[in-house]
């Protein structure tokens, strides 16, 4: 994004999640100082610790943003459908959709917890991300009508967390249909 998009309308604090987002996604929540995201943004120190009050505050709002948008994606592609079934491989489409989206890098949610210590804000929302995907899961079983819905929940996060891993490591452009193959697999059994 450029710097005259970031001077745009929006809030500083706006400003400073954008930046966030940006430089954290690139380049790693560590190798990023608070220095270069309030110059990227073009605000003042001073606005950065009055909005967030220190970086971990800035983490939380940079990976809620991301957690805002991952359930937005998802949830689009699910209520895209009435069948349960079909509910339950949309997810793995909205896999490709983030798979396919220009400047893929991986996951945040399994890539900022390596960067940083048990107790930080990336657990916390991490914690809620995969909990709210286990959620929809265990929700999207019993409408179809499966017995053991945590169990098939838990079956569909494997697969979930695989195809990110493959796309993100392997650089597998099919990794989501693969997921999707594999998840329409697990609700067949």
């Amino acid at each position: 994004m450029s710097q005259a998009t970031l001077d745009s309308p929006r809030t500083a604090r706006q400003r400073l999640v954008m930046a966030a987002d940006q430089l954290f996604y690139a380049e790693g929540i560590n190798s990023v100082g608070i220095d270069r995201v309030i110059e990227h943004a073009g605000v003042a120190k001073a606005t950065l610790y009055s909005a967030f009050g220190s970086k971990d505050g800035l983490i939380r709002a940079y990976l809620m943003r991301r957690h805002d948008l991952r359930t937005e994606r998802i949830m689009r592609h699910v209520n895209a459908h009435s069948d349960p079934r079909e509910k339950v491989l949309a997810v793995f489409d909205s896999l490709a959709e983030l798979f396919a989206t220009r400047g893929w890098r991986g996951c945040p949610f399994l890539a900022s917890p390596g960067e940083t210590r048990s107790g930080d804000p990336v657990d916390e929302i991490t914690t809620l991300t995969r909990a709210w995907t286990r959620a929809l899961f265990t929700e999207l079983a019993a409408a179809i009508g499966m017995a053991d819905q945590p169990a098939v929940a838990d079956a569909l996060m494997n697969v979930y967390d695989g195809a990110i891993v493959a796309s993100q490591l392997d650089h597998k452009a099919d990794a989501a249909q693969t997921a999707r193959r594999l998840a329409a697999m697990v609700i067949a059994a």
